[in-house]
């Protein structure tokens, strides 16, 4: 049995918890990380993120097999969880730990993202401009074990998360799903 060459992605796109299972349910994604990236502070803990002072996004990192899955597909996959013309936050979620972003680690992934949002952005999706920052990605930090696949650990609180913030109707809307 041959080993599987992985690579890495991550993407800020809102509340953690809800970036994390849209990424799981496709074939060579590997694992979906909840955590926090491009602040000022050394390990932050949620509270500390959440406060907006960390300079700390919410965000997923994402291991996959780029022989399944491409980086392409999975820039698909993570526009189609934001509102990427939201400068403030993501939904009800204020405040700038909640906005969202593509942190790229290499050259090819910046082209890439580049690339897909200038797409995005001239296709006439939105009458807002597309603002998603692409930024170089910096030192990953996990969340808190309680964070990591919070939509199975506690799947009724999920839902009533996703729908009581309006993400869910609010993607709906925005993608005609």
């Amino acid at each position: 049995m041959g080993q599987t060459n992985t690579a890495t992605a991550t993407f800020a796109g809102g509340c953690f918890w809800c970036m994390e299972s849209p990424f799981l349910k496709h074939e060579g994604v590997l694992q979906v990380q909840s955590g926090y990236t491009g602040g000022r502070v050394v390990d932050p803990t949620y509270q500390q993120v959440t406060s907006g002072e960390t300079g700390h996004y919410e965000a997923v990192q994402i291991t996959y097999d780029p022989q399944t899955i491409s980086y392409a597909q999975l820039l698909e996959v993570f526009w189609r969880q934001i509102d990427p013309t939201d400068p403030g936050g993501s939904f009800v979620d204020r405040g700038p730990q909640y906005r969202s972003a593509i942190f790229y680690h290499f050259p090819a992934q910046k082209e890439q993202a580049e690339k897909s949002k200038k797409d995005l952005d001239q296709s006439g999706q939105f009458e807002k401009p597309v603002v998603t920052k692409i930024l170089p990605a910096s030192t990953f930090y996990p969340a808190e074990d309680y964070h990591q696949k919070f939509f199975l650990k506690s799947p009724q609180h999920y839902q009533r998360y996703r729908s009581g913030s309006g993400r869910d109707a609010a993607l709906a809307e925005l993608w005609g799903e």
